[in-house]
């Protein structure tokens, strides 16, 4: 599928098959896909959650997620979170590829631009889980897959569930699997002349 097709063509789903099961290849090509997705700094801060346990499932729509059926009946769910302290944790290991000399210079910015600046830190995990949500829906579709993203749940009791840890901020999830019902018609577009703007408002 052209990238342009994916797209366009990318909706969220409400209803999947609960009996289609994606292979473990399928599973790994569409993760590996997504980590392709950019970061500030190459910091791959992203932190994917596969929420693969039924009974967790179960209890995350009936209790926590206002009884979605996404959530249990989807091939795979995706929780996506990020570590804000992740520049803090080894931060050479995100150049091991890049020339020395590029390597020690953005590992010496990284310090100074993260620090102290808790809110930075939030908005560049939140910037990356969206690229890398972006990513996973898009690659899914290209795949022959549909999905759905989700806020719609409880943010802070299902972190509680996951023990997300204290430098861990909570995304959104992605349901993805086989549409077993098209979406309703788009809703619309607003036209480019309304959100476009030239050179500052």
């Amino acid at each position: 599928m052209q990238v342009k097709d994916a797209i366009f063509n990318r909706r969220a789903i409400k209803h999947f098959d609960a009996d289609h099961k994606m292979t473990a290849a399928e599973e790994k090509e569409l993760l590996e896909t997504t980590i392709q997705a950019p970061t500030s700094f190459n910091i791959q801060h992203w932190r994917f959650v596969i929420l693969r346990d039924p009974d967790l499932r179960a209890k995350i729509r009936k209790d926590f997620g206002n009884d979605q059926a996404q959530m249990t009946d989807a091939s795979l769910l995706v929780l996506f979170t990020a570590d804000m302290k992740a520049w803090q944790k080894e931060p050479s290991r995100y150049f091991v590829n890049a020339p020395k000399e590029v390597a020690e210079m953005l590992v010496n910015w990284m310090g100074p631009f993260h620090e102290g600046r808790e809110w930075l830190q939030r908005d560049e995990a939140q910037r990356s889980i969206g690229m890398a949500m972006q990513t996973l829906m898009l690659a899914a579709q290209g795949m022959g897959y549909q999905s759905c993203p989700m806020i719609g749940f409880d943010i802070e009791e299902v972190a509680k569930l996951i023990n997300l840890p204290d430098d861990h901020v909570m995304g959104p999830m992605v349901a993805i699997g086989k549409a077993t019902k098209e979406a309703w018609p788009k809703p619309g577009q607003l036209t480019l002349d309304e959100i476009v703007v030239e050179n500052g408002f």
